[in-house]
């Protein structure tokens, strides 16, 4: 479960400004920045087709052994900038196959999961099972629907899951909400990674839901996907939703391929 929390200052914790805080710029500065430029490529909000105009956006990773990368969002001034970024859409982008998945009837989602499911028993017997063996009769069709669980997101796009919940409010303190807990799949060998996800915005007269916080993170990680991606996207959106002072997104995760090379390499390094 998300542990909702709002700060009524930025600095109130050391730990919370050394998050927001990139090559010696905090976040909480945004404040003084002067008026947004806007970039004129249109971008693919979800990968779902949303094109919007974005606020000119500088996004930054940082890395540690156990923290996944930072992606923090700043204005920039037109007047005093030589070389103003402008954000391009993800070089990586979902299939336009994904969209179909939105609007099949019951009978093409019966013929997806059929056709996904001799996928699997294919897999099986090129692994050298016998896909008719009691443990695994019933294996290719339950693979099927858990890709199609764990991939849900590509059903949904952020208008859905916001539902109308921006509120105007005359507020401008920090609001962050620590410990979303996310799931995903990754797409280099679709196996699971999971991870919590902290998400901070200083609110520029717009703030949204709490809840829909969780939902939108919830929504990109139930797709084929890498980290740095996800906690982008998520920035992105609700840089485009709420056009706020500032945006943090913060990943911790650990993906089941790496815990699994590490351990092979500990291996060999003690001769095993």
């Amino acid at each position: 479960m998300a542990d909702y929390i709002h700060t009524p200052s930025p600095t109130a914790s050391p730990a919370l400004q050394a998050m927001l805080t990139h090559s010696g710029f905090p976040l909480t500065e945004s404040r003084s920045q002067s008026p947004i430029s806007r970039v004129n490529s249109p971008i693919d909000m979800d990968g779902l087709s949303w094109p919007s105009r974005f606020p000119v956006l500088t996004v930054g990773p940082f890395f540690s052994p156990e923290t996944l990368p930072l992606f923090f969002g700043r204005w920039h001034d037109q007047a005093t900038s030589d070389a103003i970024p402008t954000l391009t859409p993800t070089h990586s982008t979902p299939g336009l196959g994904t969209k179909a998945r939105r609007d099949e009837t019951k009978a093409e989602a019966e013929e997806r999961i059929r056709k996904m499911s001799g996928a699997v028993r294919t897999l099986l017997e090129c692994m050298g099972e016998d896909p008719d063996r009691e443990g695994l009769l019933k294996t290719p069709e339950r693979y099927a629907k858990a890709l199609m669980f764990f991939s849900k997101g590509y059903e949904e796009n952020v208008r859905d899951v916001l539902n109308g919940a921006i509120f105007e409010e005359d507020h401008d303190e920090m609001v962050i909400v620590k410990n979303v807990e996310v799931f995903s799949l990754c797409e280099h060998h679709m196996v699971p990674f999971t991870g919590k996800i902290h998400i901070a915005y200083i609110p520029n007269r717009k703030v949204v839901g709490l809840s829909k916080l969780a939902r939108i993170a919830e929504m990109f990680g139930r797709r084929l996907q890498v980290q740095e991606r996800l906690t982008k996207q998520i920035a992105m959106a609700l840089m485009e939703i709420l056009k706020p002072q500032g945006v943090a997104v913060v990943m911790e995760a650990r993906c089941i391929v790496f815990v699994f090379w590490r351990r092979i390499g500990l291996d060999l390094k003690n001769g095993q």
